[in-house]
């Protein structure tokens, strides 16, 4: 366990605790897609897969800005929704009942994500490092857009999971 000292060493913190956690999505999203029936879900999920990747790519150039190696830090909070998704993936429910779960599961990780995005984005404001603020900012927006889309989503496919 390092020691934190600054808030530079906080971030850097936070920076790896992040990467872990879009890794650990990287493994997930695949499965959401598989379980997913609808259509437009599975397909919000692929897409946020690639995006996903991009978010990965963003946060090693975040690590390059910070001259460190690009190295996770074991996310236990993002271990915790993903492990609660896979519970909802094991149970035997309707299609769109389903569906309504893993969007709710899905809305959860993008929460997280959305708090820490902002959090870092507003610690590489404050410590200057611009680029790194900008990488952040642009992941931020991206994470918002996908809550919004899951968001319009459920308001279609949960009415399907009433009806089941």
């Amino acid at each position: 366990m390092s020691k934190l000292k600054n808030l530079q060493d906080l971030f850097l913190d936070e920076v790896k605790d992040i990467y872990h956690a879009e890794k650990q999505l990287l493994k997930a999203l695949p499965k959401m897609a598989k379980a997913a029936s609808s259509d437009e879900l599975r397909a919000a999920f692929e897409e946020h897969l690639e995006q996903t990747q991009t978010h990965v790519e963003r946060l090693e150039k975040v690590f390059e800005l910070l001259e460190h190696a690009p190295r996770g830090k074991k996310c236990e909070a993002m271990e915790g929704l993903i492990k609660e998704g896979s519970h909802l993936m094991e149970e035997d429910a309707e299609p769109a009942v389903m569906d309504a779960g893993l969007i709710a599961s899905a809305q959860k990780v993008e929460h997280y994500e959305i708090a820490t995005y902002g959090t870092l984005a507003t610690f590489a404001q404050n410590l200057g490092m611009d680029k790194a603020a900008k990488l952040l900012e642009e992941t931020l927006a991206e994470e918002k857009e996908t809550d919004e889309n899951l968001t319009e989503l459920a308001s279609t496919l949960n009415f399907e999971a009433i009806n089941s």
